[in-house]
């Protein structure tokens, strides 16, 4: 690819990132993808990882094996620290090395978001939440280790704490989590323990909301209550968590002692509103224009977690279908700049509805005017989420886990894969199949 080209630089491997440089593949131009991770995570199956359904690399695909074939895209392993308008430039640091410019004619910022605590930061050392593999790790370690330490325990005063995990947030991730939870036990950990029962675990979901899933109606909410209260969830609405710390949890004045408190309740952006220095919302999302740009700056786009644009009269949620579509939107109209084409029409999101997941065999589906849950809606859940994996054969992978979970209960890794260094500290660490099982567990 000649110097001479355009230079477009992508912030962001996720699903925006990703979208945006599949749509520039024939667009000449030098396409830079940046990521602090070298792989495209599927976030929307990460609780499955944390309950041992799936292995970490069946929800994660190197992004240089994704775009492999584009020929003028590169891909560059670092963080984004800044951006300098004025240059048209991005500082990016490694590892290894301090913060080098890499500059740009065209700028898309696809960062995403991460856990947001409300203003109780403090909480996240005791509650971890859920977006990337480590954290889905260290939680699969939590939760298996809670039933490791009560089956040694002699004192059985100890095992309700041990065997107690409190979920803070009763969105779409705190429902599948704490289902899939329940699930867990009632069909793999049930009969593998002697000194203990599993199913009499506690599982508590909270949320200050009045109902489960408020961004669904309210007929799928009461199906899905209705589906965790049968899988034996104690459902705690109106309640947060007060305060959070080694022992447990704060409900109402309530101490609910648990040594597994996981944080599933809201996301914050990532901070590329303060790189821009320019307007954002309430949550700290960029205030794009229709067609994705900062205002005054139409060579910068900002895409999914991190953009707010009102639509319907209110912001569009944080769901992965907006993320694609504002990526590959963001794509082809730098694609019509550069090949000297007329610009599209004004960003337009397609909305082709919300699933959620609750337990094997069961999810809601709100799509329009069509209401679904049971069965049917899982198997719609199913065929959605395969078909969004970024490759093939995790597509194979994945497909056979389910169904092999599915008729039998045996999940796809219950290992406790620690690391301790020289401080003792836990570290979780991906395990890698062998060549043996590359074909089932990619």
């Amino acid at each position: 690819m000649p110097e001479s080209v355009p230079r477009v630089v992508i912030v962001g491997g996720g699903f925006g990132g990703l979208a945006a440089a599949k749509a520039l593949k024939n667009t000449p131009a030098q396409v830079l993808l940046i990521d602090r991770t070298n792989h495209h995570l599927f976030q929307p199956l990460l609780y499955q990882v944390a309950t041992a359904v799936l292995t970490p690399g069946q929800i994660g695909s190197p992004i240089r094996g994704i775009l492999g074939r584009q020929q003028n895209t590169t891909v560059v392993l670092g963080e984004v620290s800044g951006v300098d308008k004025d240059k048209n430039r991005v500082l990016v640091s490694s590892a290894d090395r301090a913060a080098v410019p890499i500059t740009y004619d065209f700028l898309i910022l696809a960062t995403g978001a991460t856990h947001s605590y409300f203003g109780h930061n403090e909480f996240a050392r005791f509650a971890p939440g859920l977006k990337s593999l480590a954290d889905a790790v260290a939680i699969r370690n939590k939760i298996l280790q809670a039933f490791e330490q009560a089956e040694a325990e002699e004192d059985p005063r100890r095992h309700r704490d041990l065997l107690t995990f409190i979920l803070v947030g009763a969105g779409p991730t705190g429902v599948e989590m704490a289902s899939a939870i329940a699930t867990l036990i009632r069909n793999t950990l049930k009969s593998e323990f002697r000194r203990v029962n599993p199913e009499s675990a506690r599982i508590v979901l909270l949320d200050l909301a009045p109902r489960v899933l408020g961004s669904f109606s309210e007929d799928l909410s009461a199906a899905a209550k209705k589906r965790l209260d049968d899988l034996g969830v104690e459902i705690r609405l109106g309640q947060g968590a007060d305060h959070i710390d080694a022992d447990g949890a704060i409900v109402a004045g309530e101490r609910i002692g648990s040594k597994t408190v996981i944080w599933t309740a809201g996301v914050a952006p990532s901070p590329a509103g303060k790189w821009l220095n320019v307007e954002t919302d309430h949550a700290g999302r960029v205030c794009v224009q229709q067609d994705l740009s900062e205002p005054g700056h139409p060579e910068i786009f900002v895409v999914g977690d991190t953009a707010s644009l009102v639509q319907g009269g209110r912001p569009l949620p944080g769901v992965a279908q907006v993320a694609i579509q504002q990526g590959r939107y963001a794509g082809k109209l730098i694609h019509r700049r550069i090949t000297g084409k007329s610009a599209p029409k004004p960003f337009r999101y397609f909305d082709k509805g919300n699933m959620a997941v609750v337990g094997k065999g069961f999810a809601v589906l709100q799509s329009g005017k069509i209401h679904i849950s049971g069965f049917l809606a899982w198997l719609a859940w199913a065929a959605v989420h395969l078909q969004f994996l970024a490759q093939s054969n995790l597509r194979v992978s994945v497909f056979l886990q389910w169904v092999w979970t599915y008729l039998t209960g045996q999940r796809g890794s219950r290992l406790i894969v620690n690391h301790y260094g020289p401080d003792r500290a836990e570290q979780p660490v991906e395990e890698v199949p062998s060549d043996a099982s590359k074909s089932v567990r990619a």
